[in-house]
């Protein structure tokens, strides 16, 4: 009762600065972050703060999460790409709001930590890649949405491919010293975007790390 009653403050914490959907807030409310942070920072598990990592990585504020889900308009949406699984939380949420959630992760540790949660939490509608993100993956597209949960100076072209006809994506884009969370869409298989409000990420970096 009390992990519940933590969650649900939570929950009002980020409402009071960003008004949720009722299916985001499901979701919000079916995971408990604690599960997911460093054992250290477990007291502060429940709070909006970012928490580092391993590897100089960092969990997402629970706000932040909460905005790049509600951002990717997940109503009757089958598959998701996440780029940047991290400690797993985003895909643990987007996993309660569709079918199927693709994750990828450049870094071995973060993975394989990722995974043992995936399974101690009984998901079992979230796929994992050890990979680097930027190269999308191809076997499972196209994905009606795409996440990145790290900062891009772009978003490669293979990646908007793997994007489905009537898709979202969803970065933030490096431009020049702001980091602006963007939301592209695919319509007629052109690309159109929109700037939604200015954020801090980690920088997306090249290649795998074991």
């Amino acid at each position: 009762m009390l992990k519940k009653r933590l969650l649900e403050r939570m929950i009002e914490e980020i409402e009071k600065g960003f008004k949720l959907d009722d299916s985001v807030k499901k979701a919000f409310a079916s995971i408990d972050r604690e599960l997911f942070v460093p054992s250290v920072f477990r007291h502060l598990a429940y709070q909006l703060d970012a928490l580092p990592l391993s590897d100089n990585q960092w969990i997402s504020s629970p706000l932040t999460v909460a905005k790049m889900t509600q951002y990717l308009e997940m109503d009757r949406v089958d598959s998701v790409l996440e780029i940047g699984c991290g400690s797993g939380y985003q895909a643990a949420i987007l996993s309660k709001m569709c079918r199927r959630v693709f994750t990828i992760e450049r870094i071995n540790d973060l993975l394989r930590e990722a995974k043992n949660r995936f399974n101690e939490l009984e998901i079992h509608n979230i796929f994992t890649r050890f990979d680097d993100g930027q190269l999308g993956w191809k076997d499972y597209a196209p994905y009606d949405r795409i996440l990145f949960s790290a900062t891009a100076q772009k978003i490669p072209d293979v990646i908007f491919d793997q994007l489905n006809e009537g898709g979202i994506l969803v970065a933030p884009l490096q431009q020049g010293s702001l980091q602006i969370l963007t939301r592209f869409y695919k319509i007629g298989g052109k690309i159109t975007s929109e700037a939604l409000e200015q954020c801090l990420f980690v920088p997306i970096l090249d290649g795998r790390q074991r």
